[in-house]
């Protein structure tokens, strides 16, 4: 199989993981959006906050595109209640805002994907990753196709349980 085959095969799955994550929140309300549905306590927003700057802005605008990590919140005890800073939404902070934040870096995401090659190395790779891990675009890609597709999975759950949709995957 080509190269752009391989390409064209895994953005297509990306993409499909992305609009199931946004059609696993469609519908919610505020108040829905950050519910905790699982005793680990995450929101389903929180969720979508957590793949807008752990999965599309790290992975592929800072590791990718070599880009500042300096949208990374600074972790707070109190306020993240033993999760990532990264799944924290502030209660201020209007959902839909959060959600069109996700639609932006993936777009933005889209425009790096564009513009690299499978075999393009991290600019800007983590000094602690073990040797080898993540060399290239298809590693990163892969990766995050994988946590896309999980946390799609747990969004799933997630809403049967706030509101009883289920999705079926087919």
């Amino acid at each position: 199989m080509s190269h752009d085959r391989v390409r064209a095969q895994l953005l297509e799955a990306l993409d499909a993981q992305r609009l199931h994550i946004l059609a696993a929140i469609e519908g919610l309300d505020d108040a829905q959006l950050r519910t905790p549905a699982l005793p680990s306590g995450w929101s389903p927003i929180g969720l979508v906050r957590h793949v807008t700057l752990g999965c599309e802005r790290y992975w592929f605008h800072t590791v990718m595109a070599g880009e500042p990590l300096d949208y990374w919140p600074v972790e707070d005890a109190a306020l993240d209640e033993g999760r990532p800073a990264d799944w924290r939404v502030e209660p201020d902070e209007p959902t839909d805002a959060v959600v069109q934040e996700y639609r932006d870096a993936i777009a933005r995401s889209d425009r790096i994907l564009a513009a690299l090659p499978l075999d393009a190395a991290p600019r800007m790779p983590d000094p602690d990753w073990p040797e080898g891990a993540f060399g290239d675009l298809g590693a990163v890609l892969l990766h995050v196709l994988v946590d896309t597709a999980t946390h799609a999975g747990h969004l799933d759950a997630a809403r049967e349980l706030l509101d009883g949709r289920q999705h079926l995957v087919l």
